[in-house]
């Protein structure tokens, strides 16, 4: 199984480092069964983070006809007036930019269609972690999808069509998204056991000295009343 990290200028660092962490112990665990690149949409380049003084390299070029495994992180910034808890939002002439303004860049490459190409392929499992479910629903990609993003953004991907669950992560077929930036560790291990079973997420969690926390939602059984 091949899993591709999508980069991408602006993104999130621990959004990719945390699952990239947890799929890469996923190999040796499988015998080599789980193969873990960082990629890009425009292929082999330095992607500077939402960080100056940090960047990542993609080996190579985002192929959703290879890889079985896209995960695709968020941005990182601020989130502008309107949205989020209804606490005052960075001044917009602070210099730093809006997590839907990084996002909006990125949708002006060839990523959405290479996203869709791969929510579009049988077989194939696309994940996020934090924006990056906002990223996919600002292309139009998760209308009437179950998904979560960071809390400050619940309401963005709510107006972009997607239908917002809050929990730590969401699993809604071959579409699963994770809440802030720490449950990149979640996402990752629950995509372990849920391709290679639990023995192997369990020994990856052991290696990591992290323990998953909340149920794994799915629209599936019966639909609890009013508590």
């Amino acid at each position: 199984m091949l899993a591709q990290v999508v980069l991408f200028d602006g993104f999130d660092p621990l959004d990719v480092v945390a699952p990239y962490e947890v799929l890469e112990a996923g190999g040796p665990a499988t015998g080599g069964a789980l193969r873990v690149e960082l990629v890009s949409a425009e292929g082999a380049r330095e992607v500077p983070s939402a960080f100056g003084a940090v960047s990542l390299r993609a080996v190579g070029a985002f192929d959703p006809d290879r890889a079985d495994l896209v995960v695709v992180p968020g941005a990182a910034g601020r989130m502008p007036a309107g949205e989020g808890t209804g606490q005052e939002p960075a001044a917009p002439d602070d210099g730093v930019p809006s997590i839907p303004d990084v996002l909006a860049r990125a949708l002006r490459t060839p990523l959405p269609a290479l996203l869709k190409s791969a929510l579009d392929r049988p077989g194939s499992t696309v994940a996020t972690v934090c924006g990056g479910s906002l990223l996919l629903a600002m292309a139009g990609l998760l209308k009437g999808r179950h998904a979560v993003t960071h809390h400050q953004g619940m309401e963005h991907l709510a107006a972009c069509g997607a239908v917002a669950v809050d929990a730590r992560v969401v699993d809604d077929g071959d579409l699963v998204t994770g809440a802030g930036v720490t449950s990149g560790l979640d996402v990752g291990l629950h995509l372990l056991e849920r391709e290679f079973g639990p023995r192997v997420a369990h020994a990856v969690e052991q290696l990591l000295s992290h323990e998953r926390r909340g149920i794994v939602w799915r629209a599936t059984g019966l639909v609890p009343a009013a508590l």
